[in-house]
């Protein structure tokens, strides 16, 4: 967290208020989470005024004057957006003053990251050089060649050098309503198979986007707003509850290193 519909949104909330504002001053407190060094990020990015914003998987890119701003929020990170004065977030640890109202910050487990860099330097940056295509923008036949390989469902959906954007969440509720077993291994998947899950994670993603991402932890959009497809959640933090397809108790297993949520009946 957050995913690829959290960060999204998080975009889309902070286009609408941010571009044209001028940055006047950023205070750190917590310096391990910026790049460069603090006295240099700041001095970057004293009067540079906000331009465009992008995404690309769960990374969050924001285009000042010649430069980017890269945002990774990891597990827990925040960027939220005051117009008004306002009691900072818990966790705070960056805030942009700005000539009308103020950027924050927050990560409770400090685990995100931000780093300034040169336009120029944008395409070559080693992060993004090794991330895997956007799902949303990836047709089905290389979708089916990306299955190709003897990797479990799960781990190859939640690598993003193989599939940028998908994390935890998506990739349970995805298999779920594919009717896959995340340990299925991916190169056995028909064509009809491989063609469901694909149009499910469209679906999915589109869904969370519309429904503005998440929040089961403690993600907030730009607005610091909380978004509702948690409520749609078929079997993502539901651990033996009944399955809404078949009543079985939904499984709960580590795979590929992460907390998984399965029904065994309908996943076999």
């Amino acid at each position: 967290m957050p995913e690829l519909p959290e960060v999204e949104t998080i975009r889309r909330t902070l286009a609408k208020h941010l571009p044209g504002r001028k940055i006047e001053e950023v205070e750190i407190r917590l310096p391990k989470l910026v790049s460069p060094e603090p006295e240099r990020f700041q001095a970057l990015l004293r009067g540079q005024s906000f331009s465009s914003f992008e995404r690309r998987g769960k990374l969050l890119m924001i285009h000042l004057q010649g430069l980017v701003l890269l945002v990774h929020f990891r597990l827990t990170g925040q960027l939220i957006y005051a117009p008004q004065p306002q009691e900072e977030p818990p966790y705070t640890h960056l805030v942009f003053q700005l000539d009308q109202g103020r950027l924050f910050y927050a990560d409770l487990r400090q685990f995100g990251w931000l780093e300034l860099i040169p336009e120029a330097a944008l395409a070559s940056h080693p992060f993004l050089r090794r991330l895997g295509p956007e799902p949303l923008e990836l047709p089905f036949e290389d979708f089916y060649r990306l299955l190709q390989r003897r990797r479990r469902l799960k781990a190859l959906l939640l690598d993003q050098e193989v599939i940028a954007g998908l994390g935890n969440i998506y990739v349970d509720e995805t298999l779920f309503r594919a009717g896959l077993h995340p340990e299925r291994q991916a190169h056995t998947l028909s064509e009809a198979e491989a063609r469901k899950l694909w149009q499910v994670i469209q679906d999915v993603l589109q869904e969370a986007i519309r429904t503005r991402g998440s929040s089961v932890r403690n993600y907030v959009d730009g607005e610091g707003v909380e978004g509702t497809f948690q409520e749609q959640h078929l079997v993502y933090n539901k651990r033996q509850a009944p399955c809404p397809k078949c009543g079985q108790p939904i499984a709960y297993a580590k795979i590929a290193g992460r907390g998984t949520y399965f029904c065994p009946r309908c996943q076999r």
